[in-house]
């Protein structure tokens, strides 16, 4: 095997995010449901045969030193001498959204060169190394919805009802460690109980929760705000996902929105049963 190619990288969406404390170390506790999209990233992986990892950017520039290349160093670290590979990334999921693109590209990065290098490494090693990358990695290996506690590292798999949502992501960006910082952050969330949010019933699982994260995210990025009001204004309810700056809303089938403002980016999206490269390690 030489090559892979039009490997997907879904984002996912917060259904909701509390956070129910911090730990002494400085990390947040949280509870959420993440949720696959198809709104996608593409990746492309060649075999170089002379140990060197290069990446090309095919449609936005990347920083220099990426998720993407970082994943594969570190996964390099168990591959036999000379094996490298030039790695060509289609990004389409927003940057500073919220969605999780990079640690989906990470996840698609790690996924891909265990099966090109042959390593045949488990998932649960891939876990490890996906963990060193950022929280939300191990939930894209893993590549089923689920429900997410601690950390990001306790995840459980749970099943979603289908369903459409508008998601939006206006110009501005957001910087995750300044709401996390904030000494107005919300952190005693009260703990839910994933079966608590089993008893909502078809898509009035949409509706569970909130976001702490929004009125900060709020404070620092007026946008967010005004993403909502758009949203609210064609007649659907919105909430940021993660740490934004996108939002999101259920939507009927049938809908159609009109363009939005200049410089933001909008997407009617459908959820995913499960990442399309599921059982791509054991």
């Amino acid at each position: 095997m030489k090559a892979l190619y039009d490997l997907p990288a879904p984002a996912k969406l917060n259904l909701f995010l509390h956070i129910t404390g911090r730990r002494e170390d400085g990390y947040h506790l949280l509870q959420s449901v993440f949720m696959l999209i198809d709104w996608c990233d593409t990746l492309h992986v060649e075999l170089r045969s002379d140990g060197q990892l290069s990446r090309e950017d095919l449609t936005v520039a990347l920083p220099p030193d990426d998720l993407v290349l970082r994943a594969a160093r570190a996964l390099q670290a168990h591959a036999r001498p000379g094996q490298g590979a030039h790695i060509g990334v289609a990004k389409q999921v927003p940057a500073q959204a919220g969605m999780g693109g990079g640690s989906s590209d990470a996840a698609t990065c790690l996924l891909a060169l265990n099966r090109l290098w042959s390593l045949d490494l488990p998932l649960a090693t891939l876990e490890t190394i996906g963990l060193s990358l950022g929280a939300d990695v191990p939930f894209f290996l893993r590549g089923h919805n689920a429900w997410v506690e601690g950390i990001g590292e306790q995840i459980t798999p749970i099943e979603l009802p289908a369903g459409r949502f508008a998601v939006l992501k206006p110009t501005p960006g957001l910087d995750t460690r300044r709401i996390f910082s904030s000494p107005h952050l919300q952190r005693a969330t009260p703990a839910a109980i994933i079966t608590g949010f089993a008893a909502y019933r078809g898509t009035e699982v949409f509706d569970f929760g909130h976001n702490d994260l929004q009125p900060v995210a709020q404070q620092l990025c007026p946008a967010v705000a005004d993403a909502i009001e758009w949203l609210g204004h064609q007649g659907l309810t919105a909430r940021m996902t993660g740490s934004g700056s996108a939002v999101f809303a259920a939507m009927p089938q049938e809908a159609a929105l009109p363009a939005p403002p200049e410089g933001w980016q909008l997407r009617q999206c459908s959820n995913l049963a499960f990442h399309p490269l599921v059982g791509w390690a054991a």
